[in-house]
């Protein structure tokens, strides 16, 4: 696709707080090579349509379809959850797929999903990489964190108060941990978390690839529940109250073997809204 096309359809939505421009990319208008820059193009707040990632929905051969994600930075992530929950309503409403319950493609894997009305289910792949006390220095400052990868790298920080969480400089605490040389060089997540009981925590995020704080992040609400519970702090199901005010629910089975911890049937549910449906103009993808 030529940067001079005129109008590009596309469906606003938000996963509880995350937004994303989807676009029906099955005949194929979009390009591999534009569809990083279109995303760093269109995402950009105030200066075109604005949100935390693009996803291009695409035709594949043994599933009901395949996505490419890209986060604002233009960079191709293997998975997001909460984008993941709004391109499968994206598929029901669209016509995408006519099944209640499907499959797509993602470069994590094969993601299984349920959408009824505004709700949407995914099954997440096998997470994987549990590492516990980690210790960081940060500007002289020693940070314990815990690490898993659900599709992409979280580092998880757990506060013992909800005053502390929210006076928590996520920024630029976030910024310092998603570039440690211990993560590199891929960098990681960062999330920032409060156990209130055995089934509800609290979280804040910092995203990579939005390079800040979002309002709520599917991947990073699923390691904070997973490593809460590696550390028996809490037990499937887990309400995670997000920054927006909007609670996803972790589902997930755990089992040990030997010393190692194995969880497995994880699935990310919440709601996924329909914000406007419009169009991008070539004036509004212009560098």
């Amino acid at each position: 696709m030529s940067q001079t096309a005129r109008k590009i359809p596309f469906t606003k939505m938000s996963g509880s707080g995350n937004d994303f421009i989807v676009i029906d990319n099955r005949d194929g208008k979009i390009d591999q090579d534009y569809a990083g820059k279109l995303a760093r193009l269109a995402c950009r707040r105030k200066l075109s349509a604005g949100a935390d990632g693009l996803i291009l929905i695409e035709k594949d051969a043994e599933l009901d379809f395949s996505w490419r994600f890209f986060n604002a930075d233009g960079s191709e992530a293997e998975m997001c959850g909460n984008g993941a929950r709004c391109a499968a309503r994206f598929a029901v409403l669209n016509a995408v797929t006519d099944k209640e319950r499907f499959s797509f493609r993602t470069l994590a894997g094969i993601v299984e999903a349920q959408v009824k009305g505004q709700t949407a289910r995914v099954a997440m792949p096998k997470p994987h990489g549990l590492e516990s006390d980690i210790v960081l220095s940060l500007d002289g400052q020693r940070l314990s964190l815990d690490f898993i990868n659900t599709g992409v790298p979280h580092a998880v920080c757990f506060t013992d108060s909800s005053e502390k969480l929210e006076a928590m400089d996520v920024d630029g605490l976030g910024r310092a941990v998603r570039r440690h040389e211990r993560f590199q060089p891929a960098g990681t997540n960062a999330d920032f978390a409060f156990v209130s009981g055995p089934h509800t925590m609290r979280i804040r995020t910092f995203e990579r690839g939005v390079e800040g704080e979002t309002l709520a992040c599917g991947t990073g609400c699923i390691a904070a529940a997973l490593v809460a519970s590696a550390r028996n702090y809490t037990e499937s199901p887990v309400e995670v109250l997000t920054r927006s005010g909007e609670t996803l629910t972790i589902h997930f089975e755990k089992i040990s073997q030997g010393s190692e911890l194995i969880f497995s049937a994880v699935y990310l549910e919440g709601d996924a809204r329909v914000v406007y449906e419009a169009e991008l103009w070539d004036e509004t993808l212009r560098a």
